[in-house]
């Protein structure tokens, strides 16, 4: 037995066919029905065309990534009862069309962050990086968060200051772009109005806030998914440290212990991403691994290289300061366990996350940063690799 092998695809309109992901020897796809605005129900129909779609060309439709979940939710207000109500709907629909995991995050207002998707490395291959000096500058003398100097340090402020007087105007423009980039699966972007609202809109909520609300919702549908026979996989925030004034609530051991102590149940999970939580010195992804390995639902492999002062940059998948092979391993003995401990969830589906960009990919349009062919069909060979020389060594 081995590790499922996921690729994510964001649907028809992905510049990375179906064909092509056969070709690089995943056999699950993890995708969403992005054309579905955020907070409607997935109907059973739409549910069904994708799956058909991808099972067309020989696949299987291993996980959803993601059914987003309303910002109306995470804040408690506006319409948020009609929206959970809907999203109960939506994990029954899932259930019914006999899918099981669903990847999802409680990030208020973005879903990652970065300052550069444009980091050229020594092979001249592209990749993403956060550099803290340029994100202060943004938030700071860009975006004029009315109160971001409270957030930072004199020096930080002195440093942010410096970067930006130094920077031309196609520079700022590029790190206003890059910061507004909007949810994954849609190159759409924030204006810098509509972003300066989506965080006005935060104002009182804070961490506490946030947990309750996080807890909540939790409750509400966690006992849908049992019934409905689905996994939610919960994502770490990325990066997991609170950003222009907003809270988060997924960055660590404790939160996740937190959150898996809310409802103890099978269905309520989470998603072992060791690039969101390794852009963290403080969070040593091995003993993530090894402490929650019983509830982990999904997993996204990618690596970084963090920094005491909070810039990080991606690296190859088996680069980088985080131990893929010990978190591989744990995953195959876990897996083994559930096995013959009679449990279902024994797949384990696992997917390389995030890729570089590479010469064969530069003139293509369309590519989502982190998701080219090339890259994480590197990423997905070299892990499929490791994980052969570990199920032999273990004699799995």
């Amino acid at each position: 037995m081995a590790l499922e092998q996921t690729w994510r695809w964001f649907g028809p309109h992905d510049p990375v066919t179906l064909q092509e992901v056969r070709q690089t020897g995943a056999t699950g796809i993890v995708s969403a029905l992005h054309h579905i605005p955020i907070g409607e129900i997935w109907s059973v129909d739409e549910i069904l065309k994708r799956k058909e779609m991808i099972e067309s060309y020989g696949l299987s439709w291993s996980v959803i990534e993601s059914v987003p979940v309303h910002e109306d939710i995470k804040k408690m207000s506006g319409q948020y009862r009609r929206f959970i109500d809907n999203y109960k709907t939506t994990l029954r629909n899932i259930g019914q069309c006999g899918m099981d995991t669903v990847c999802y995050n409680f990030m208020p207002v973005l879903d990652w962050s970065r300052t550069d998707l444009q980091a050229v490395g020594p092979d001249e291959s592209v990749g993403t990086r956060f550099e803290s000096k340029a994100f202060a500058a943004f938030d700071l003398f860009l975006l004029d968060r009315q109160e971001a100097a409270t957030d930072y340090t004199p020096d930080q402020i002195r440093e942010a200051k410096n970067y930006f007087e130094g920077l031309t105007a196609d520079q700022k423009s590029r790190l206003t772009d890059t910061m507004l980039l909007g949810l994954p699966g849609s190159l759409e972007a924030y204006t810098l109005d509509q972003f300066r609202a989506a965080i006005t809109a935060y104002a009182g909520i804070g961490e506490k806030e946030l947990r309750t609300n996080l807890s909540a919702f939790i409750k509400e549908i966690i006992p849908v998914a049992e019934e409905a026979g689905v996994l939610m996989a919960i994502h770490p925030d990325d990066p997991p440290w609170s950003l222009l004034g907003l809270p988060r609530v997924v960055r660590n051991q404790d939160d996740i212990d937190h959150i898996l102590k809310v409802v103890n149940s099978p269905s309520n999970g989470f998603t072992l991403c060791t690039g969101s939580l390794g852009a963290s010195i403080r969070n040593d992804l091995a003993t993530f691994a090894d402490r929650f390995a019983d509830r982990i639902s999904f997993v996204h492999l990618r690596n970084v290289t963090p920094s005491e002062n909070g810039d990080f940059e991606e690296a190859y998948h088996l680069n980088g300061a985080i131990d893929v092979y010990h978190i591989v391993k744990t995953l195959l003995l876990e897996q083994k366990r559930r096995r013959e401990t009679g449990r279902k969830d024994f797949r384990m589906p696992m997917r390389p996350d995030h890729g570089h960009l590479m010469i064969p990919e530069r003139e293509k349009s369309g590519i989502y940063p982190g998701y080219s062919l090339f890259g994480r069909m590197r990423g997905l060979a070299e892990i499929r690799g490791l994980e052969m020389a570990i199920r032999r060594s273990l004699d799995l």
